[in-house]
């Protein structure tokens, strides 16, 4: 169910997608613009989630995510909801552009009001992946040097300013590609107003609590967790380059 073509976007199934939850004739004419404006050329409906009998790859609160195609290639789309708490997509670019300042998130190509357009990543999310690659040869290698490209993603947005938001529990927000380059997703919530906690929250996701920090603990040796709480509380109080490069070695991501 790939490649509809703009014009072919008013079939019903489709048009209830773009205007999700709430179908309007003149919201969908508004959106199809807005595409066109984007050099949008059709949509791939495909993934794990389903609108009726339509896959998609997200839905969120904010948005409804599709593959998009472009003169340039393959891209995604992010929908905005028509019940969202927000009138555009405006915040949520602004955001993404801040991160990729410091090499974070995929790229932003474009958006509008309804709107937003990012580079196309095409991975699995980071527990599925240390799952399907723990019992590979130099799985462990491979996994070390994801979570420590992890840590230093969060410590760059740390240093603009950038609160993700949702790292805490990042299970969703965190795609490996097909190269173990792993990558940031879904800068909706984020801030540049809140005290920044990147570096904390996604150490207590890895290392800490919850299935992951589990899995984590279990593919290695076991880490000293006192002392991880104390640098992570050290940190939160003065983010130096000093911490953080013990917080990486009691982590075990030095090499």
């Amino acid at each position: 169910m790939c490649r509809v073509p703009l014009d072919e976007l008013y079939e019903e199934k489709y048009a209830r997608i773009i205007c999700y939850p709430k179908y309007d004739l003149k919201e969908l004419e508004k959106r199809l613009l807005e595409m066109k404006q984007l050099g949008i050329k059709a949509l791939c409906f495909s993934g794990d989630k389903k609108i009726g009998d339509v896959p998609v790859l997200g839905k969120g609160y904010v948005g409804i995510v599709v593959s998009a195609y472009l003169e340039t290639g393959r891209a995604a789309l992010k929908i905005r909801r028509t019940d969202a708490d927000r009138e555009t997509m405006n915040h949520e670019a602004r955001m993404l552009r801040i991160a990729n300042s410091v090499n974070v998130g995929p790229k932003l190509l474009g958006f509008t009001q309804n709107l937003l357009l990012m580079e196309f990543i095409e991975g699995l999310l980071l527990p599925s992946w240390i799952e399907r690659i723990r019992e590979e040869e130099n799985a462990e290698k491979r996994i070390r040097r994801v979570l420590r490209e992890i840590l230093e993603q969060c410590r760059r947005l740390d240093e603009v300013g950038l609160d993700h938001g949702e790292l805490s529990n990042a299970s969703k927000h965190i795609i490996v590609d097909y190269e173990d380059n792993p990558w940031i997703l879904d800068f909706e919530t984020a801030s540049t107003t809140r005290r920044v906690s990147n570096v904390t929250s996604i150490s207590q996701f890895l290392f800490l609590k919850g299935k992951t920090a589990q899995m984590i603990s279990e593919a290695f040796q076991p880490i000293n967790k006192d002392r991880l709480i104390f640098l992570l509380r050290s940190y939160k109080r003065s983010r130096t380059q000093e911490i953080f490069d013990e917080i990486l070695k009691v982590c075990a991501l030095t090499e």
